[in-house]
């Protein structure tokens, strides 16, 4: 299907992967067109999720006498897919043009294309997932006001942080922290509901017994939280899924009724995004982890938590139809396999670095970070191309958000990875996107600073009664 698009070669090549075509270039090369031809029709693209709230994206395609219905086809359904794994929903519907409409229906059913998408997001918002076509004047209106969640640092408040080995707390006096700890732990070869439990009020605990009184918790962790609900967590793997029903989905709500205070709990990538808004005292905040996956999260202008899922692992970035592929979801050239210990470990052979069968994605990265540290060029190149992944994908995401900063983090950044990333980065925006280049600045926060940020802002999530 993407081969209806016109495929833009960047004007920087990333040095180990000479046929990445970033989305950017292809979506911005596509409106080009349908301006051009003088018969753009609108399509508008509405996005349900929880409690009714809905997002609505406006964009133009051929109209009917251009015959480019392809290319409308794939053009649409890599904007709905994005826009799916950036804001969530349970029910998309396509206002403005039928063939259009047809098919993203068939794309995004339980038995279609993008079935892995369908049956995930049935999941999140426990709610069968619905494609609908309507005319355009009856596309629903936009009711997606973000949460004023964050930047409440009155009062004794606990924050933490669960991670994949350690899980983070903090007790918070008027946003100055008065204790922290690091404990590690194994949450996810964990098959009992009941370790979650006890871990987790022992880190409230623990960091409560440090403060006078206790008027709030906020949280963040790996996974999908909705309205305090776990709906999807990788550190809840090892439950059966019967337990999972009955124990952890409604954990963190009865935590709260509990300790009988205010408690929020969010994506760990949206309390990055507020870490580095309060550190850096701005708004329009876009963090980026590069870890086992990409994970993101958005600060937007007003200072707000968006209640997006800011899912980025799974938004496209490269149109290439011989892309890599996520294997879990089954598509290609989603941020994943580009932003991530997968990128490296995928990149580390094409670079001529010799990697045992047996090695992990970890040990690869610990392998290519040695080698940086002698000045081997094959594992500079790996990086490299990363950052060249990375400058195009900003200038795509900055077609869906409103970025004054991006912050990059995760263990990919560790080291020299960091700095040569962002140097690409800068060089792609400063060539191919000089407006964002002089409009968006590249971070890369220092580890020790992230992890008190990161207890501070998610003890500021709840806002006091």
């Amino acid at each position: 299907m993407r081969n209806a698009l016109k495929l833009v070669a960047p004007g920087i090549e990333a040095p180990l992967d000479p046929d990445f075509r970033p989305a950017v270039l292809a979506n911005r090369a596509f409106r080009a067109e349908v301006d051009a031809s003088g018969q753009g029709i609108p399509l508008a693209i509405a996005l349900e999720r929880e409690s009714g709230k809905i997002s609505v994206y406006e964009t133009q395609i051929f109209g009917p006498a251009a015959g480019r219905g392809a290319a409308n086809v794939a053009y649409a359904e890599r904007i709905v897919k994005f826009l799916l794994w950036q804001r969530g929903g349970w029910k998309i519907t396509i206002g403005g043009d039928a063939e259009v409409a047809a098919a993203i229906k068939k794309a995004y059913a339980p038995d279609g294309a993008r079935a892995f998408d369908v049956g995930l997001m049935s999941d999140v918002y426990e709610q069968p997932f619905t494609v609908e076509a309507v005319e355009l004047a009856n596309i629903p209106e936009a009711s997606d006001v973000p949460e004023a969640l964050g930047g409440h640092l009155d009062g004794c408040r606990v924050g933490f942080d669960l991670g994949a080995s350690n899980r983070k707390a903090s007790a918070v006096i008027d946003g100055k922290v008065v204790f922290s700890e690091e404990v590690g732990w194994d949450p996810s070869n964990q098959t009992d509901p009941q370790y979650h439990y006890d871990e987790v009020m022992s880190a409230i605990r623990t960091a409560a017994s440090h403060l006078p009184r206790l008027d709030a918790v906020g949280g963040s962790a790996a996974g999908i939280y909705v309205n305090n609900r776990t709906l999807v967590g990788s550190l809840y793997r090892g439950i059966p899924k019967d337990l999972f029903e009955a124990h952890i989905k409604d954990m963190y709500v009865n935590i709260s009724k509990e300790l009988g205070v205010p408690l929020v709990l969010v994506n760990d990538g949206e309390v990055t995004a507020l870490a580095g808004g309060l550190d850096l005292e701005d708004t329009g905040v876009l963090g980026i982890a590069m870890g086992s996956s990409e994970a993101g999260g958005y600060l937007n202008l007003d200072g707000h938590i968006t209640g997006w899922l800011d899912e980025l692992a799974f938004c496209p970035m490269d149109y290439n139809p011989d892309a890599a592929v996520d294997e879990w979801s089954g598509d290609s050239g989603c941020g994943v396999v580009y932003f991530s210990l997968q990128a490296v470990a995928r990149l580390a052979p094409v670079a001529g670095i010799d990697v045992e069968k047996d090695m992990g994605q970890p040990e690869i990265l610990k392998l290519v970070q040695e080698l940086q540290q002698e000045d081997d060029q094959r594992a500079h190149a790996i990086m490299q191309t990363i950052g060249v992944y990375l400058g195009y994908t900003i200038a795509h995401y900055a077609d869906f958000y409103d970025i004054k900063h991006l912050l990059i983090l995760g263990g990919v950044t560790s080291g020299q990875g960091g700095p040569i990333i962002l140097e690409e980065a800068r060089r792609v925006l400063a060539k191919e996107f000089p407006k964002l280049a002089e409009s968006i600045d590249l971070h890369l926060p220092e580890e020790a600073n992230r992890r008190v940020g990161q207890s501070i802002a998610a003890a500021s999530l709840p806002e006091l009664p």
